[in-house]
């Protein structure tokens, strides 16, 4: 098959975003400091590798389920029956899912917490069902999709930051994986928003696959203010931080106004007249910069605590 139409199905921004965001964790977060960690570069980059994977099998099921949805939503986008067979989405979801599921068994014995394979295992099991069986359930679907977001980021400070705690280190090493819960959580909730509003988007591709989201069963209006009411947390938590941490570093603090809280500010106001296909989908966009700079802010911690 063509090589950007695969692109396309596995979600390749999304993925480099993935490489991204644990890259930062590791050299940007981790290093600066000297704190203490387990995985050397190439365990490392098998850990990244496997996230990828796993995300890349999880949009490929993804696809291949929501083929009704997407033919009246987003029809110029869809590859499978276009440019792929879903017997062969199908293979490449066994081989990635494999892929993942066999590198976390290394690196689970590796670091010598053999259970931690779970934490491969549970994601691609919860990715299938979130397509298979829970994508059109009034807002499970989104939650699984968000849990797995936020997971991104703590992935690294579990297999890298815990299993060098040690009776010495244990104060700095739960410093540093309280930051990576706080991003976890913000990842978790801003990406639960545009769940939210990429389903307002689909509302009529939805309706036709028989899909139980929120709009389909509240209606756009009720559903905008859900969302304003859950955009509230993250607004609240970006600004306690700005409050609390980031005014040592004028450059960390106008970053954080300007392009995490501000954008997230604007897409809230934005809501409340919000009635549109189009609309909702500029939100959406604004919302995914918002997850961008967020995540990309952990690179300005070395300038905030040393």
């Amino acid at each position: 098959m063509p090589v950007i139409p695969f692109l396309k199905l596995i979600r390749l921004p999304n993925l480099l975003m993935i490489l991204l965001t644990q890259v930062l964790v590791k050299y940007f977060l981790f290093k600066p400091f000297g704190i203490a960690t387990t995985l050397g570069h190439l365990d490392f980059a098998l850990l990244v590798v496997s996230m990828i994977a796993l995300a890349a099998a999880g949009n490929i099921i993804n696809d291949i389920h929501d083929t009704v949805s997407d033919g009246i939503n987003k029809p110029q986008k869809m590859v499978i029956g276009k440019f792929l067979s879903e017997k062969a989405a199908w293979n490449w979801f066994i081989a990635l899912n494999l892929v993942g599921v066999g590198i976390g068994f290394y690196l689970s014995n590796l670091v010598g917490k053999s259970s931690f394979v779970a934490l491969f295992i549970l994601p691609s099991a919860f990715l299938y069902f979130y397509a298979t069986q829970i994508k059109g359930t009034i807002l499970v679907g989104n939650l699984v999709v968000s849990v797995m977001v936020g997971m991104i980021i703590l992935m690294v400070g579990i297999f890298d930051l815990v299993p060098a705690i040690n009776p010495q280190n244990l104060a700095t090493q739960k410093v540093m994986f309280s930051i990576l819960i706080d991003y976890g959580i913000f990842a978790f909730l801003v990406n639960f928003l545009r769940e939210m509003v990429k389903d307002q988007e689909d509302i009529q591709g939805d309706y036709k696959a028989k899909y139980n989201t929120l709009p389909v069963l509240l209606g756009r209006r009720r559903t905008n203010f859900i969302i304003f009411g859950i955009a509230v947390l993250p607004l609240s938590g970006v600004l306690y931080y700005i409050y609390n941490y980031l005014y040592v570093s004028k450059a960390a603090m106008l970053y954080a106004l300007f392009l995490v809280a501000g954008p997230l500010l604007y897409s809230m106001v934005k809501l409340a007249a919000a009635n549109s296909k189009k609309d909702y989908h500029h939100l959406s966009l604004v919302l995914k910069f918002v997850l961008a700079t967020g995540i990309l802010s952990i690179g300005l911690f070395k300038f905030v605590l040393i």
